[in-house]
């Protein structure tokens, strides 16, 4: 029996319309690095509330979009101020439901912090051009509108960071918003929902519907009232809301999956190397969408890479996230689990060495959790090297020289983060123009962005205007062009 669950648990409502609602069905939060304790009870919305939710977001637009930014900034601000003072208690509850360390889990709050902040300021930065016409008498006035109501679709690998960083720029230009939270993972993001309601935003401006996608997804999806949609989570989920929204002419922005490659050339400096390599690959249990699950090393610094690297993996240290000498933690739940282990015995079926990890670990509390597994002399065309695990799992592969890494790093349906570890400036170079990637690491891990530049990949990793930054303005904001006579 869960620990905690006899108590009188109050679940979390959803939110619709400024209003918390209670509805038929609730999901429990399990903290991953104790099976024993429940983190929090969740509504969870259904196909109906969401139709609510649209409905009220639809009401709220024609208000928040002509608030002028200045008070839509001062929102954002607050929100920001809040997440920074409250970050070592809202690191706490992201760690416990979603297993990442507790480092970790802070440093996403403050990244939440630092978003919000960002885009309050970007608020009312915003400007407009004023151009000459080729024609006499006329002025042209290029300015930029809100797209209107925007479903906003997050997974559950970074549970504030992600909402933080569709929601600001969303609410910044004036935008209404219905939200999907993944609903594995609902606590961190109630606790951003709640913090954002209260600190002004009108009835309807944001609603909160976590839910299964089935349900809730659908309406967004379907909905023509829904004029656009941000969504982070898996390939085959992204690829149905491509179609979806093209087929009803929506705005859509897809971030999806990565298989991204880390390449060690002959010249790199090993610590650096191994340091890229293990946090990239490791940190956050590997379940980062810009993980190094693909290491290349070519061949004079090949032999002696291996043989630190599973020095490395084999002491990081796997326990409960909130333990200070943990590095590593659980897996987030057993359905990850199982895919982790199941990729981890088809590499083994592939013919790839496995040279440390893949085993199910006990420790003082049950949870998931997982020894780091590193396979070595493994060979590009695996499916172990082309299809993500999203998992501590990752990949060393031998390469014949720079180009024949460069060669095996482009060889991916994915194109989010690439890295290369190398002392040449030359060769630093001409990875970074030739790596089919959104983003480009040299000699730093491909795991790890800024808040102030933009996110994103090319080919089957993203699709649509880059995340973040002032970049976030090209999906949530249009372009209107109107002609003056005076």
């Amino acid at each position: 029996m869960l620990s905690n669950m006899d108590r009188n648990i109050q679940p979390h409502p959803i939110l619709v319309n400024g209003e918390w609602l209670r509805t038929a069905d609730v999901y429990a939060d399990i903290n991953p690095s104790n099976l024993d304790e429940c983190v929090g009870e969740f509504h969870l919305a259904s196909s109906q509330h969401a139709v609510q939710a649209v409905d009220a977001a639809v009401g709220a637009l024609p208000g928040w979009s002509q608030q002028t930014p200045a008070s839509r900034a001062e929102v954002l601000d607050r929100v920001g101020q809040e997440l920074h003072a409250r970050r070592s208690e809202l690191g706490e509850l992201l760690a416990r439901e979603e297993g990442k360390t507790l480092a970790e889990a802070t440093a996403e709050v403050q990244r939440a912090a630092q978003i919000f902040k960002f885009h309050a300021h970007a608020a009312v930065a915003a400007a407009g051009e004023i151009f000459d016409s080729v024609r006499a008498g006329l002025r042209v006035d290029v300015s930029r509108e809100p797209v209107g109501v925007v479903g906003i679709i997050t997974p559950w690998n970074f549970p504030i960071a992600i909402p933080a960083w569709k929601i600001a720029p969303a609410l910044a230009y004036g935008n209404t918003v219905v939200f999907k939270s993944a609903e594995s993972v609902p606590a961190s993001a109630w606790a951003l929902v709640e913090i954002l309601h209260r600190q002004g935003l009108p009835p309807g401006v944001l609603n909160f519907v976590p839910g299964p996608g089935k349900a809730v997804g659908q309406v967004l999806l379907d909905d023509r009232r829904v004029d656009a949609i941000s969504f982070t989570g898996s390939t085959a989920t992204g690829a149905r809301v491509a179609a979806a929204c093209s087929a009803r002419q929506a705005r859509y922005q897809t971030e999806m999956g990565g298989k991204n490659p880390l390449v060690i050339l002959d010249d790199a400096d090993l610590e650096i190397a191994l340091d890229c390599a293990v946090q990239g690959a490791y940190f956050s249990t590997g379940q980062r969408c810009t993980a190094s699950s693909r290491l290349i090393a070519t061949p004079q610094i090949y032999a002696r890479f291996r043989e630190l690297l599973i020095e490395r993996v084999r002491a990081l240290r796997v326990g409960h996230a909130l333990d200070a000498q943990t590095q590593i933690g659980p897996v987030v739940d057993e359905i990850q689990l199982e895919q982790d282990r199941a990729y981890i015995e088809l590499g083994i079926a592939e013919g790839a060495s496995l040279a440390s990890g893949g085993d199910l670990l006990r420790r003082p509390t049950r949870g998931h959790f997982l020894s780091p597994a590193l396979f070595v002399d493994a060979d590009n065309g695996m499916r172990i090297c082309q299809e993500e695990i999203f998992g501590p799992v990752a990949a060393l592969i031998p390469a014949r020289d720079a180009e024949h890494a460069l060669t095996l790093a482009n060889e991916t349906p994915f194109g989010l983060s690439a890295g290369v570890c190398t002392a040449s400036l030359k060769l630093a170079h001409h990875f970074q123009r030739h790596l089919k990637a959104g983003m480009v690491m040299v000699n730093a891990p491909t795991a790890g962005v800024d808040y102030h530049v933009p996110f994103g990949g090319s080919r089957g990793s993203s699709f649509g205007p880059r995340e973040q930054g002032t970049h976030a303005k090209e999906f949530f904001t249009q372009v209107k062009t109107t002609y003056i006579r005076p």
